[in-house]
């Protein structure tokens, strides 16, 4: 019952959040106002770094906001938003930037690390495989001094320890 209560009182508040969200940038048309909320997801803040300016409220993210809002209501796309507040913030303010010379680094970096991990991981198996197939293989002087200790139950003479009687 509690949860229910919990799930039900989220709910209302996030109905609650996006109508006063509608409310301090009202838009002409659904469409206009499904374009602001996604641009407002995909820039990040800059002064709250991990943090969309959809749910800072810096006042950099604010103004970054009215900015958002003045261009979708002239007509912008999503491109000239973005290249917009880009040329103003930097790219950090794109949570996925474009694939650029000096971005190239930042895209490549995911799969050089697994690639690296993948390495090392077949330099680890087979490593292993071929310290297990050294060491399992015995010299016959070592398989009839092992078989002769199997055989006898009288101690090892050669310091080991053996099961005697």
């Amino acid at each position: 019952m509690l949860r229910l209560l919990t799930l039900a009182l989220l709910l209302t508040g996030s109905l609650l959040a996006q109508a006063a969200t509608n409310d301090l940038y009202p838009l002409d048309s659904e469409a206009d106002r499904e374009r602001f909320r996604n641009l407002t997801k995909e820039l990040r803040c800059p002064k709250c770094q991990n943090q969309n300016i959809a749910d800072s409220n810096a006042p950099i993210a604010e103004d970054m906001k009215d900015e958002v809002y003045r261009m979708v209501r002239e007509g912008a796309t999503e491109e000239e938003v973005f290249e917009a507040l880009v040329g103003r913030f930097g790219e950090f303010v794109r949570y996925r930037p474009q694939l650029e010379p000096r971005t190239v680094m930042l895209w490549a970096t995911p799969a050089i690390v697994v690639f690296g991990g993948v390495l090392m991981v077949i330099g680890v198996v087979v490593r292993s495989r071929r310290n297990t197939e050294g060491a399992s293989s015995l010299s016959d002087e070592q398989r009839r001094r092992a078989e002769k200790i199997l055989q006898t139950d009288e101690p090892d003479t050669t310091g080991g320890s053996g099961t005697g009687t």
